[in-house]
């Protein structure tokens, strides 16, 4: 149960309170590069624990589980820290920008509730391509707009995000369709 695959991903879980008050006062810079660096980090942890249960043979349960979780809840406390923390000109997502965050995290929860159905019923909806990409884009946008918050004196890198941010956005509703359309076959009249 505590291969390290899943002490990998259990990390992830662990990581984002501290990751949420590095990002808790936006005037901090310092914070922002902080949580940046552990962003970064934890990204690479999300890559190594399937790269590693793959490698050893050691794909569990627990691990299926838990993964997508700990993406989840990684990527809604940065969304939500970018969204809810604002000092004086210095908010990272506002306005229309506050349109991808809210189709990501709509699709996500739609995502969860699907799969919870499907499980009940023994369906399987495997991750496809496009969906790993779109998780690359949201993961990327993410990390500039953190990484935006430490340098705001570079527009580039706030654009550079947002822009990502769109992109993920729009393979986030491709691939949430993609889901619900296959969830809707499994489902009665």
């Amino acid at each position: 149960m505590l291969t390290l695959p899943n002490v990998l991903t259990l990390s992830r879980i662990v990581a984002v309170p501290l990751l949420v008050a590095l990002l808790w006062w936006p005037q901090w810079e310092v914070g922002y590069a902080l949580a940046f660096a552990l962003y970064c980090l934890m990204g690479l942890t999300d890559y190594f624990d399937g790269y590693v249960a793959r490698a050893r043979g050691t794909v569990s349960k627990l691990g299926q589980f838990l993964d997508p979780i700990a993406d989840k809840i990684m990527v809604a406390a940065v969304i939500l820290m970018l969204v809810g923390t604002r000092f004086e000109d210095r908010a990272i997502i506002t306005g229309v920008h506050l349109i991808p965050a809210m189709v990501i995290l709509l699709r996500e929860i739609m995502v969860s509730g699907l799969r919870e159905f499907l499980g009940g019923i023994q369906v399987s909806i495997p991750v496809s391509r496009l969906a790993k990409w779109k998780t690359t884009l949201q993961l990327v946008a993410l990390g500039a707009l953190i990484l935006a918050g430490a340098l705001p004196g570079l527009a580039f890198v706030k654009l550079t995000g947002l822009f990502a941010l769109w992109g993920a956005a729009v393979l986030t509703l491709v691939t949430g369709w993609d889901y619900l359309r296959i969830g809707l076959k499994h489902m009665d009249s």
